[in-house]
Order: structure tokens, then sequence, then C-alpha cells
């Protein structure tokens, strides 16, 4: 289960793919393959979310890390590469790395302000 918790480690990091509605679906499964079959099992991964848009044209993936630097590592091995060409090939993406600064829900006090 995947756990959003605030401070910046573990860090976030938040991919949105813009894509054609033709191949968003196309777009979910390889990038829940390459998850599932290799970024998964590389040493820092945390978890991670993949969202589509009901409109058909985003695909996000929300992914936690244990540092940017295993992040970085994992973006460099040859083994993750290859998809994320192939997932270029037919989206765009705008990435980030996020610090959560506060999360809420309905049983949860507000987080202290800073």
């Amino acid at each position: 289960m995947l756990t959003i918790d605030m401070g910046d480690r573990p860090m976030t990091v938040i991919n949105v793919f813009t894509v054609a509605p033709a191949d968003q679906q196309r777009l979910v499964e390889l990038l829940s393959h390459a998850t599932e079959s290799s970024i998964r099992h590389i040493p820092g991964f945390v978890g991670a979310a993949l969202h589509r848009s009901l409109d058909g044209t985003k695909v996000t993936m929300y992914a936690r890390w244990a540092t940017p630097e295993d992040y970085e590592r994992m973006r460099a091995r040859p083994d993750a590469s290859p998809f994320l060409a192939e997932a270029l090939s037919i989206a765009e993406f705008d990435p980030g790395i996020y610090e959560v600064t506060a999360v809420f829900s309905p049983d949860a006090p507000l987080p202290p302000a800073k």
C-alpha cells in the first residue's frame, strides 16, 4: 500500500504524460509493464500509482523513491531506458520532483503550520 507522508524522504516524482486519446491505453499498459517488470525491483523504489484522465489525454505516474539519488540511478539504468523511449514515442511528459508538505484525510488532524 502506498503511504503518503510529509517530509523530503522519501521523495515524490510526478510525471504527467500528454497523449492522444487513441494511445492512452497503450501508454497505461507500457508504464504498468515497466513498473511491474523492472522499476519496482530497483533499490530505493517505495511505491507508485498510475492514473489516467477521463478525457483520454493524460496519464500521470505518482512514484515514491527513498532518495533523489535512487531515482537518478534508476533513470541511468539501461533496463529502464527502453520503456521511457517507447513512452516518449507516443507521448510528451512533464516530470517533477516534489516534497510532500501536507497530507489530508477525513479523520486526521490538520498538519501544523510551518
